[in-house]
């Protein structure tokens, strides 16, 4: 296996295993909103709190399809990745607005305003170099 065929194989595993906490969370939140964080939402704030859970379930449910043939799935991923980091300063908005939230909203805000965005950067660099290989050397075997 050469070296691209085994960046490409990491990045699907990282791809795979990075949404797999928002199809769990976003699962746990439909079916159990804000059981998670123990708080007490009236009818309103119980359904928002659903729906944003199953917005959560279907980005982490859309980078998963991203995973076979991952070099070709640039649009969906930089679509998904606005999306993410979207969701990230509106937390990081509520972070400077009402305090500081428990270390599991500070390890989210790292994933939806770190992570997310290199991930997406090394994707970008995969897929070009899959579109764009680099010419052999000069003398090289085939």
């Amino acid at each position: 296996m050469d070296r691209l065929e085994r960046e490409r194989r990491v990045l699907q595993y990282v791809i795979s295993l990075g949404a797999l906490l928002p199809v769990a969370a976003g699962l746990y939140g439909v079916l159990f909103a804000a059981g998670l964080t123990g708080d007490q939402l009236g009818v309103a704030g119980d359904s928002h709190y659903r729906y944003l859970s199953g917005l959560l379930l279907g980005i982490g449910l859309l980078f998963w399809s991203c995973v076979p043939a991952i070099e070709s799935k640039g649009g969906r991923i930089g679509l998904l990745t606005l999306i993410v980091v979207a969701g990230g300063l509106g937390r990081l908005a509520g972070l400077l607005l009402t305090g500081l939230p428990a270390l599991s909203m500070l390890g989210a805000l790292a994933m939806e305003l770190i992570v997310t965005p290199i991930v997406c950067l090394w994707h970008y660099r995969v897929a070009r170099l899959y579109r764009d290989p680099p010419a052999a050397p000069v003398g090289a075997a085939p």
